[in-house]
């Protein structure tokens, strides 16, 4: 239980750090899906 807790305070952590990093990976894919459907439509 102790390993599992101390590997998900390390992912928070990770998280806490690279959020920025997470965001603009995320608009970045959220930007292809919508060319892709605004594609389709035309």
């Amino acid at each position: 239980m102790q390993t599992l807790n101390a590997g998900y305070r390390g992912l928070s952590l990770i998280m806490d750090l690279n959020w920025d990093r997470a965001l603009y990976v995320a608009t970045i894919a959220g930007a292809l899906w919508v060319g892709s459907f605004i594609g389709t439509l035309f």
